[in-house]
């Protein structure tokens, strides 16, 4: 069930309520009295991420059969240094043959 934020018009009181989605919205004020409730948009909930690791914990694949799911090693995992440029000797403009 979502839970809505209300607050007064007139006297400027704040709530909470949850309500089912089917449900009107309430429009008496239980601070003043009067009908002057307005539904506030509210900020909403942020996710919150707790534990050793999401991906790790989730999402992992189960298959340990397959090469993507083993462990790479070490080696593997080192960045290679980019092969060697050899710069080309300029040509030498053609010869006019007279």
């Amino acid at each position: 069930m979502p839970t809505y934020e209300y607050k007064c018009k007139k006297c400027g009181h704040e709530f909470e309520e949850r309500q089912s989605i089917k449900a009107s919205p309430l429009v008496h004020c239980p601070s003043c009295k009067t009908d002057n409730l307005v539904r506030v948009i509210s900020r909403g909930g942020g996710m919150i991420f707790k534990g050793s690791g999401f991906y790790q914990t989730d999402y992992k694949n189960t298959k340990s059969d397959t090469p993507s799911s083993a462990p790479k090693s070490p080696k593997a995992l080192e960045k290679k240094p980019a092969p060697e440029v050899k710069p080309e000797k300029p040509k030498s403009p053609p010869k006019d043959k007279e």
